[in-house]
């Protein structure tokens, strides 16, 4: 596994409060992590960081094998670079079908022969079948986006941004409002995603993290706690300390 993502020495203060402070975060491909810690422990401040949505005072970002800086690029090219990101608030096309919203996302390569072949439409409707099927919606194609359950809105979602063909998956708090089975399927979504990518989950719900199974890292401060498997870390002292403000 090489490193596809090298945050290293990152500082960022809004206000004279330190956000981030001297975070140093690496994420290989492919990869399945979770980022964990209290409130203000810096968590969506990394994730607006990674997407250029905040820029830090000091410190760098690195990306791919070409080892490209992310800090000089705009939110839309860091995008395009290959990085996807899901809010916790599901943004999906309500008034569309489930089959619109995943079509619409797709990366389509309009070579002129493949149009001309009509390949594309046939490629398309392969690969948003695939994407349906990963999610679990494929028996919802033809439902109005609207009339889906909180759950499967959260799929789609995942599944919009998979179109896009991303290395990099950030998700911030997928289980918050699941029943016990959507939060069971979402985790087999994302670490099915984690087969052919990296994926980076931010979440507070541990029973969640634990089926994840995968190599979990604890901010506090804006920094680096703890990191290694979930066992490892809820057995370190600092953490134990944090989480239950001794």
């Amino acid at each position: 596994m090489s490193t596809l993502l090298e945050v290293s020495g990152i500082s960022v203060s809004f206000d004279g409060f330190k956000a981030i402070n001297n975070l140093s975060i690496k994420i290989a491909e492919p990869e399945l992590r979770a980022i964990i810690g209290p409130n203000g422990a810096g968590k969506t401040t990394f994730m607006d960081i990674v997407t250029g949505k905040t820029k830090p005072d000091e410190g760098y970002v690195i990306w791919g094998e070409k080892s490209v800086s992310l800090l000089g690029m705009s939110e839309s090219q860091i995008a395009q670079a290959g990085i996807g990101r899901k809010f916790q608030k599901p943004t999906v096309f309500e008034a569309q079908t489930v089959r619109e919203n995943i079509t619409m996302a797709l990366k389509n390569p309009r070579r002129p022969l493949d149009l001309l072949f009509n390949k594309a439409a046939a490629d398309t409707e392969d690969r948003m079948r695939a994407i349906s099927d990963d999610i679990g919606l494929t028996d919802a194609l033809g439902q109005i986006s609207g009339a889906l359950s909180h759950g499967q809105k959260q799929w789609l979602e995942i599944g919009m941004l998979l179109a896009q063909d991303p290395r990099l998956l950030l998700v911030d708090e997928p289980a918050a409002g699941m029943s016990a089975v959507e939060r069971e399927q979402t985790t087999d979504i994302l670490v099915r995603a984690a087969q052919t990518r990296a994926v980076v989950v931010v979440e507070h719900d541990m029973d969640f993290i634990q089926r994840m199974n995968c190599k979990v890292t604890v901010l506090h401060q804006g920094a680096v706690l703890a990191e290694g498997s979930l066992d490892h870390v809820t057995k370190n002292q600092d953490v134990i300390d944090v989480y239950l403000g001794r």
